[in-house]
Parts: structure tokens; C-alpha cells; sequence
């Protein structure tokens, strides 16, 4: 690639080890000298660098990693979502089973983020632990699996006579609630696994979150139609609703991530936020779902519609203000200028009524109206 005469790039080879973290750390460095009240949001981050990098900077700067933390809230969201669809209470994620396909800096990101939910509903990280199935491409993970790394070792599975069982397989023996795909491999919920899946709850949970389309662990219409039209389903990418042989419309969602990421990190902003926790992206993703209408509700959807992100968006800041002071990561100190500016938003915060609240994130909300840049008297290309 480099000895193309099309490429375009620097023709050198990538930085990589202590060389490539030196460099982050200098941008990271430079970026908060210049703005040290901004928001740094990871992206595009290869999985072996996503999790480290995240690991380095996360608890003394302002920032978060989409690709981990913001597919993960967003996954939880729609879990909630999921149950709420179901007439239950998000306290009920806990006694969920899940098998989760993809052990990669995704898969392994939503999967640690869950079970961080399901602790907050009073149960031990071993129990939550307990309730999920790692499948990688080469079967189920159990602690007979060599060289594993430390972020997926802990939820291998105690039974290593299971090592490397068939999705099949693991679905068959365990007949999970909850059905995840992170795996980026077109196809692999195949008719088989689909039918077992469908097989063993009324409204079993089906999410693959791959995307683009052709990297879908299945469609919408081979889900629903493997699972009989019961199965609560949301996935990466965009699918239109499918009718049933009996003309029945069954619902799609989309797990995007637009859900939460612009609503945490204007949250963040605005509380001045010493870093973004798990608690501010617990809240995040409880946010979500309480959006959802009554409509979305009878429908089996699990997310509210994106023409409504701006109320969404607020919302969700709203919360992450909240947990954010409750966890007193917020930057308010009395004086003038900016803590006075702070102090004045607490009070807001602290207010039974989020509406003065919501106002004010409404209030500093970016709004994409520009003016014309060529005047034109009336009358004219009207």
C-alpha cells in the first residue's frame, strides 16, 4: 500500500508500542492545555489500543470511548427498553441469561458494562458474571481456554468440559433470555440457532449489533421469522418492520449510538465533570427508554424514534448531571465566575422538577440555523 502511487497518506509505517501511546498522550496533553474544559470522545480505536487507551486516561480527564462505553449504554438502554416492553422493571436485567457472541473490545465492553448494571440491583459480580456465555469464533470461553486476556478471562466459564461448544449448542443447553451479537460476521445466527433461541421464551431479546447490514449476525425478517414474531429485536443497523404470513407487522429497532453519546458528553460539559463514570452512563441508559411512548410501548419497540433525539438528548444530560453531582464529580466550587455559574445549575439540579433543568440544557443546546450568506430581495427564488 505504502509504494501505491494512489495512496494518498504518509508513506511511513505506523507508530506502534510506547511510540504510538507517546503520541496519544501528547495530543491528549496538548488538546486539554488548549481546552481543559473539553469533552475527548474515542473512536474508531482499534480493539487492541481501545480498551488500554481507555484504561490510561479514564479516571483523571473528561472522556469516553463510543465504541465501548457508548455501544455498552446503548445496549443496556435498549435491554431496559426491552423489559419495559414486557411490563417489567429494569431491576429485572438481573435475573436475565445472556449469550453474547464476540469477545472483542465491543463484545467484551457491553458484556462488563451489563453485568456493572445488574450489580446495582443488589446481586454479587460473581452471580452476574454467572449469567453469560462468551462465544468467539472458535465456540463457548471457559477457563480451559489458553492465553486469554484479563477482560475476558473473568467471565469464562467455570464448565471447561463446554470448551469451544457450537453457538447451537450453547444456546440449546442453556436457553438464554437474551441473544447479542458483536462479532461483525454476516450470517451467524443462522436458521438453526434462531428457531432453538425462539424456542425457549415467550418475547425472547434478540440484538445483533453488527452492522453495516452485511455484517448483521441476521436480518430482522430472519429473526422474526425463525422466532415466530415474538422476539423483541433491535440490531446495528437499519431494518424495516416485517409482516408475518399472517399480515401481522412486527416491530425493528436500531441500537445506535446517537442515543446517548451527544446527551452524556453535553452533561458532562455542563457540570464541568471531572471524568465520565459508570454511574453517569448507568444513568445515561436508564434515561433512554423513559422516552418511549405509549405507542412504542404496544409496538415492541425499544427505542424511542430518533426524529425526537433533541428531547432524548436532553434528557439523557439531565440524568448525567444528576448522578454526576450525586457523585460529586462535578466541578461546583463556590465564588464567582464560573462557580457561580455552577452553583446556580446545582440548585437546578436539585430541584424535584427536572422542567427549569431541561430548559437550561435546551438553552445550551447547539442549534444548526445559519443565516443566508447571499441576501435576495423578497419575491426572488422564492
Amino acid at each position: 500500500l505504502l509504494e501505491d502511487p494512489d495512496y494518498l497518506g504518509l508513506r511511513q509505517r505506523r507508530l506502534r508500542g510506547k511510540e504510538y501511546v507517546e503520541l496519544i498522550d501528547e495530543f491528549v496533553q496538548a488538546v486539554m492545555q488548549r481546552w481543559p474544559r473539553a469533552v475527548l470522545q474515542f473512536e474508531d480505536f482499534s480493539t487492541d489500543n481501545a480498551l488500554a487507551l481507555l484504561d490510561r486516561y479514564r479516571n483523571h480527564h473528561l472522556m469516553f470511548n463510543d465504541d465501548i462505553q457508548g455501544t455498552a449504554a446503548t445496549a443496556l438502554a435498549g435491554l431496559y427498553g426491552a423489559l419495559r416492553v414486557c411490563n417489567r422493571s429494569p431491576s429485572e436485567l438481573k435475573d436475565l441469561v445472556f449469550v453474547v457472541c464476540g469477545a472483542g473490545s465491543a463484545g467484551m465492553g457491553v458484556t462488563d458494562f451489563l453485568c456493572t448494571a445488574m450489580t446495582s440491583f443488589g446481586i454479587s459480580e460473581e452471580e452476574a458474571r454467572g449469567r453469560f456465555f462468551i462465544v468467539d469464533a472458535d465456540g463457548l470461553i471457559t477457563q480451559n481456554r489458553p492465553n486469554l486476556p484479563s477482560h475476558v478471562a473473568k467471565f469464562a466459564r467455570k464448565e471447561v468440559d463446554d470448551e469451544g461448544m457450537r453457538l447451537l449448542d450453547v444456546v440449546k443447553k442453556n436457553k438464554p433470555r437474551v441473544l447479542l451479537g458483536l462479532t461483525g460476521v454476516g450470517g451467524l445466527f443462522t436458521s438453526d440457532v434462531l428457531e432453538e433461541f425462539g424456542r425457549h421464551h415467550e418475547r425472547p431479546i434478540l440484538f445483533p449489533m453488527s452492522n453495516p447490514t452485511h455484517k448483521m449476525e441476521c436480518t430482522a425478517k430472519e429473526g422474526q421469522h425463525a422466532c415466530g414474531g415474538r422476539a423483541i429485536f433491535a440490531s446495528g443497523s437499519p431494518q424495516a418492520d416485517v409482516k408475518m404470513p399472517d399480515g401481522t407487522i412486527v416491530a425493528s429497532s436500531q441500537s445506535n449510538n446517537m442515543y446517548v453519546f451527544p446527551g452524556l458528553a453535553l452533561g458532562a460539559k455542563l457540570v464541568d465533570a471531572k471524568m465520565v463514570s459508570d454511574g453517569m452512563l448507568l444513568a445515561a441508559a436508564e434515561a433512554v427508554p423513559e422516552m418511549l411512548s405509549q405507542k412504542d410501548l404496544e409496538e415492541g419497540r425499544v427505542y424511542p424514534s430518533l426524529d425526537d433525539i433533541r428531547e432524548i438528548s436532553k434528557k439523557v444530560a439531565s440524568r448525567v448531571m444528576k448522578k454526576c453531582d450525586s457523585e460529586s464529580l462535578a466541578s461546583i466550587h463556590p465564588g464567582s465566575g464560573l462557580g457561580s455559574r455552577l452553583w446556580a445549575i446545582r440548585n437546578l439540579i436539585h430541584e424535584g422538577d427536572e422542567t427549569r433543568l431541561l430548559k437550561y440544557i435546551e438553552m445550551r443546546m447547539f442549534q444548526p440555523k445559519y443565516e443566508d450568506i447571499v441576501y435576495m430581495p423578497p419575491g426572488i427564488m422564492e
